[in-house]
């Protein structure tokens, strides 16, 4: 553990020094999500849509945002890059595991992210005048749904990179996460105002419990049913994660070699 704290200060400094780049990029993360912010207040200007007034929607996105980047694991698209390269050869003559290299590169990135995005998403919601009815239930429940959603995310896209291992192309399968984080996590719009059958297909597949799930919950959008479903199928996932996790890695060292990194 002292070590890893050693890392994760080496890699907070590493990442401070470049932080006009990262707050470009975290700026970058946020368009899409304004973008649709203002495309459904304007249609909910006047009368609400599924349920959802125009102040919901800017409290909805809103928090998307924040939530967006909190949970957006950067470190797996290079993690592929590592064993393709051979770059991991160096991280595995080192006392910890290589994931631990991961991990604090996300924390680190994650504080550099937020120094930027709570004060413009701040800024924002003096501006745009949002709605939120805000419980206790709802903070305990969104609390509890972040880093289990942070955790589901990097876990599945750290497998999903781990198949470099094998393939050389394997990174175009974190394009196609991408893609269904877009439709079915409730960017493109909120779950509640998709097609029927999509909606359902979203309630049952992992990439809602990523980033949408902890929304719906701090926005006050599921009832305690619903709440208890989406936190049973959220850690049902995560086991799954994992368990691809520690497949992928031990049976791909075996396989992994490199010369050079």
């Amino acid at each position: 553990m002292s070590g890893f704290l050693a890392l994760l200060r080496v890699t907070w400094q590493t990442w401070l020094a470049q932080r006009s780049f990262f707050f470009l990029l975290a700026f970058g993360w946020m368009i899409p999500p304004l973008i649709y912010l203002f495309v459904w207040s304007t249609a909910a200007r006047e009368q609400s849509i599924g349920g959802l007034t125009r102040g919901e929607f800017v409290a909805y996105y809103l928090i998307l945002i924040v939530v967006n980047q909190l949970t957006c694991a950067q470190t797996n698209w290079t993690v592929g890059d590592q064993i393709r390269e051979g770059g991991l050869s160096g991280l595995l003559l080192r006392p910890m595991s290589p994931i631990f290299d991961t991990i604090a590169t996300e924390l680190a990135g994650k504080a550099i992210y937020l120094l930027f995005i709570v004060p413009v998403t701040c800024v924002l919601a003096l501006v745009l005048h949002l709605t939120l009815d805000l419980t206790l239930t709802n903070a305990f429940a969104f609390s509890v749904a972040l880093p289990l959603a942070w955790l589901l995310r990097f876990l599945w896209g750290y497998a999903t990179a781990l198949l470099a291992f094998w393939a050389s192309r394997a990174d175009s399968l974190l394009v196609l996460q991408d893609t269904l984080l877009f439709l079915l996590a409730g960017q493109v719009a909120p779950i509640t105002l998709l097609p029927n059958w999509l909606a359902t297909l979203a309630a049952w597949l992992p990439f809602r419990y990523m980033l949408g799930f902890p929304v719906e919950l701090l926005t006050g959008q599921l009832t305690s049913d619903e709440m208890l479903f989406g936190f049973v199928l959220q850690v049902g996932w995560l086991s799954v994660a994992a368990g691809l996790n520690w497949f992928g890695w031990h049976r791909g060292l075996r396989h992994y070699s490199a010369i050079g990194g």
